[in-house]
C-alpha cells in the first residue's frame, strides 16, 4: 500500500492546525478539497483517522498514521538534503519537552547545534508526566519525559534527575511559617501551582503532611517565568528545580521551607529506533548535554 502524498499533507495540515478550514489555509485550498482527500485516505485504510471535533484530533488509527507520516517526512528530508549536498536546507523537527526543562537547560545545551545542522525545532510544551502521550498521538517525534519506559519501536535514555525545592520568600517565610513549617500552616499558606497537570506541590504536601489537593489555597499561574516571579513576589510558595533555585537560595531571595525534603524527578529521552541523521545527532548531543547538567541519582 502506498500514500498519497497530498491526502497524507492534507491529514497533517488538519491535526497540526486543529480545522478544515485551517489547513485549507494553510495548503492554499478549499475546506471541501482538504476534506475530500482526508476521506479518501480513511476510504483507503478502511478506517476514521479523524474525531471532527473543535480543534480536531486524531482517532488511534490516526494516531498510528501520523507517527509514521511525520517519521517518513523527516527521513526523506533528510535523506534529500544529504544527497544532494545541501546541508544549508533546513529541517523541521516535532518535539515535547516540559516547561522547566525549556526554561533552564534545553537551549543552551542545543543552540549551537540548532544553528550548525540547521535544524528548526517545533516545541510542544507540557508537563513531564504528559509530553510521552505526544509522542504517542504522534504529536512529536521526539520527547523529554518522566516516563522510563520506550514505546515500541523507540529508545528511551535516562538523562539524570531535575530536583525541585518547595521555596518561599523571606517575607511570604516569616508570614505563613514563621512558627514553623506544619501541617496546619500548610493547609492555609497559598500554593503556587503551574498547571492543573502539575502534581509536585500536590504530592509533596500530601505525602509530608497527609494533604489533599483542595484542602489548601491554590494559584495557578501556566508560565514558568512568572511562577518563579510571584513565588519572589510572596503571593505564595511552590516547587522549583535546582537549576533555577540554587542561585536565589544562595542570595537569600528564597527559603527552602523544607531543605530535608527535595522532591527528584528523573527525566529520560524518547525517540524511534530509526531517526534521520539529524535528529540520530540531535538526540546524541541533547543526552549528552542533559548528564552534565542535571543530576544524577546519586546525588
Amino acid at each position: 500500500m502506498q500514500f498519497d502524498h497530498k491526502q497524507a499533507e492534507a491529514l497533517l495540515a488538519v491535526i497540526d492546525t486543529g480545522s478544515f478550514e485551517q489547513a485549507a489555509h494553510e495548503l492554499h485550498l478549499t475546506a471541501s478539497a482538504i476534506s475530500q482527500r482526508v476521506r479518501q485516505l480513511e476510504t483507503q485504510l478502511g478506517t476514521p483517522l479523524l474525531v471532527r471535533s473543535r480543534p480536531c484530533r486524531a482517532t488511534m488509527a490516526g494516531q498510528q498514521l501520523l507517527q509514521y507520516l511525520r517519521r517518513a517526512r523527516l527521513l526523506e528530508q533528510d535523506f534529500f538534503a544529504s544527497f544532494s549536498g545541501e546541508q544549508s536546507m533546513p529541517l523541521s523537527v516535532p518535539l515535547a519537552v516540559n516547561a522547566d526543562t525549556l526554561s533552564t537547560w534545553l537551549l543552551p545545551a542545543l543552540s549551537d547545534f540548532l544553528i550548525s545542522e540547521n535544524v528548526l525545532i517545533s516545541l510542544t510544551v507540557d508537563d513531564q508526566d504528559h509530553t510521552y502521550s505526544l509522542m504517542q498521538e504522534g504529536q512529536a517525534l521526539a520527547c523529554v519525559s518522566a516516563e522510563p519506559n520506550p514505546m515500541q519501536g523507540c529508545m528511551v535514555h535516562e538523562l539524570g534527575v531535575l530536583r525541585y525545592r518547595m521555596l518561599a520568600s523571606p517575607v511570604f517565610h516569616a508570614r505563613w511559617f514563621g512558627k514553623g513549617y506544619h501541617r496546619e500552616a500548610a493547609r492555609v499558606a497559598p500554593v503556587m501551582v503551574f498547571n492543573r497537570k502539575d502534581a509536585l506541590q500536590a504530592g509533596f504536601l500530601q505525602q509530608l503532611f497527609g494533604l489533599r489537593p483542595g484542602s489548601y489555597p491554590e494559584h495557578h499561574v501556566p508560565a514558568s517565568e512568572p511562577y518563579l516571579q510571584s513565588i519572589l513576589l510572596s503571593l505564595g510558595y511552590g516547587m522549583v528545580p535546582h537549576l533555577q533555585a540554587d542561585e536565589y537560595i544562595a542570595r537569600g531571595e528564597l527559603i527552602d521551607v523544607a531543605p530535608q525534603k527535595p522532591t527528584d524527578v528523573v527525566l529520560y529521552w524518547h525517540h524511534w529506533k530509526v531517526q534521520s541523521p539529524r535528529l540520530e545527532r540531535l538526540s546524541r548531543r541533547l543526552v549528552e548535554a542533559a548528564r552534565q547538567t542535571l543530576l544524577t541519582r546519586l546525588d
